[in-house]
């Protein structure tokens, strides 16, 4: 498959005490996107626009090609895995397929009973019986049961050991192995998207701050560290989330800056949870 799993352009909604602002961003098919920023930055409310959980004011949104908009069988090709995860503390995990299966026309049957030998999950095992782990891993079962092009997570490796966040991501990258599949992989877990993200986009109080693939982020901006008698007025007006104490400095720079630095400033290379730390200061 060619072309892009996910396109988003001019997203917008206003809240009483918050605006997602022109969101725009795509994400080719056959990779992984990470969606990152600071809690509250807009990441869950985008992931719920794009699967129409919540009415969009403006935008467009495509998946495979095709505008969301009046369409609903784009959740076919779409699963998606909150955090929150929604199942009923009661329901063994029979339940949980009689009521996930209707909705989908490319239900099978047999690649969930895959997936739960693969996860070692018991049919008979109560939802609340389960670990926070075991309860993700059905949630990808049913996930991945039909036959999704485009899957989006939300948060998924939130709470969990180092284990079974491994685990998560192995999956994830024998999904992706399919050139057909796409995720896009939300998360306050940056080491996470390290391992495993080819383009990411970040989204600094509801606008999107970069979108792109993950090494031109890193050859964007650098940090820089020097004592404070090395800022000057022209350097300091590009500097992005300065860290200033009495003899020394820290900051992010776009690297078409260098030219403003001096011998003595110290230039590191970025991280992404040092981008997200400069950008919210």
């Amino acid at each position: 498959m060619n072309g892009n799993a996910l396109e988003i352009h001019g997203l917008t909604n206003t809240f009483y005490d918050f605006k997602l602002d022109d969101i725009s961003f795509s994400l080719p098919a056959g990779f992984i996107m990470g969606l990152v920023g600071k809690n509250g930055a807009g990441k869950t409310t985008t992931i719920k626009l794009i699967f129409d959980l919540l009415q969009k004011e403006n935008g467009l949104i495509k998946i495979l090609g095709n505008d969301t908009a009046n369409n609903y069988d784009f959740k076919q090709n779409v699963a998606v895995v909150f955090d929150d995860l929604f199942f009923v503390d009661d329901w063994n995990i029979d339940d949980v397929e009689k009521a996930f299966s209707p909705f989908y026309g490319r239900w099978n049957k047999n690649e969930f009973q895959s997936y739960l030998n693969k996860f070692n999950l018991n049919r008979k095992k109560k939802i609340k019986e389960c670990s926070k782990g075991m309860k993700l891993k059905l949630s990808l079962a049913v996930a991945l049961s039909h036959q999704a092009r485009l899957l989006i997570l939300d948060e998924p490796t939130s709470g969990l050991d180092p284990v079974a966040r491994d685990e998560l991501l192995d999956i994830l990258l024998e999904y992706i192995e399919d050139e057909n599949n796409s995720i896009l992989f939300s998360t306050h877990i940056t080491s996470d998207l390290d391992k495993i993200a080819d383009y990411l986009t970040i989204i600094d109080n509801g606008k999107v701050f970069y979108t792109g693939l993950k090494d031109k982020l890193f050859e964007k901006y650098c940090i820089i560290k020097g004592g404070v008698e090395d800022l000057t007025p022209d350097l300091e007006k590009r500097l992005i989330g300065l860290q200033k104490g009495n003899t020394v400095f820290s900051a992010l720079l776009d690297v078409q800056d260098m030219g403003y630095i001096s011998d003595h400033i110290v230039v590191e290379k970025a991280t992404i949870d040092d981008i997200l730390i400069h950008i919210n200061k």
